[in-house]
């Protein structure tokens, strides 16, 4: 690769796919520098030290990781529409926020802060701020069906009693979830890495966690 194709993105995103293989922590220069095709010492014109290159991949990943929520954007707006029921809208969000977290990019963003997280203040505000996300997005989903009659109506408290549980669950789904089907990989070693994403949705797995939200929703919300 030519030294003009070379950008701190392309550096990052090195980065980011060498911790994937061998973790953060073991990432060096020279793996860097190996998958981009070019010396270590042309990194130094990008960034003046590892030190900077992790704190600039930190933040990437902490803006590409904001992108993503459990809720899309038009999602509150169906809901007002009245053309969905909690049960059916519940599911397919489930279905639709495991499968984003099998694209290559941000799975590996991902793993990148979660294992980050245990080592880095910024990494675990990464991980905070996400974790946030999830319980506001259910939050308002179960508040807008309080709204238009389709869940009996529940106070301030019962809603975010509600939205904790579902969303805390969802989130230590996704995690095994993920490291099952990245060990899946590790087992297989002459496929590579990339194999992890091309492997299949998991559907039997996918099917289980669904169900227990709809236990969850059935349990707490009176459906």
């Amino acid at each position: 690769m030519s030294k003009k194709n070379i950008s701190q993105e392309k550096i990052i995103q090195s980065f980011i796919a060498s911790a994937f293989e061998k973790s953060p922590g073991a990432t060096s220069l020279s793996d860097i520098s190996e998958i981009l095709g070019i010396k270590k010492a042309s990194l130094y014109n990008h960034f003046e030290s590892r030190d900077a290159m992790y704190e600039a991949t930190l933040e990437f990943c902490a803006s590409e990781i904001a992108k993503v929520g459990f809720a899309t954007e038009g999602t509150l707006d169906t809901i007002i529409k009245n053309k969905t029921s909690p049960l059916t809208l519940i599911k397919k969000l489930i279905a639709r926020f495991f499968n984003l977290f099998e694209n290559e990019p941000l799975f590996e963003m991902y793993s990148f802060v979660r294992t980050e997280q245990y080592f880095n203040i910024k990494a675990l505000e990464i991980v905070r701020k996400e974790n946030q996300r999830i319980y506001d997005d259910i939050y308002k989903i179960i508040e807008a069906f309080c709204a238009v009659g389709k869940i009996k109506q529940k106070n301030e408290r019962e809603i975010a009693d509600v939205a904790n549980i579902l969303s805390s669950y969802l989130i230590q789904s996704r995690d095994f979830y993920i490291a099952n089907r990245k060990e899946t990989v590790r087992q297989n070693p002459e496929s590579g890495a990339g194999s992890l994403f091309a492997l299949p949705t998991d559907d039997q797995a996918l099917n289980k966690i669904q169900k227990s939200c709809e236990i969850i929703l059935k349990n707490f919300l009176d459906l």
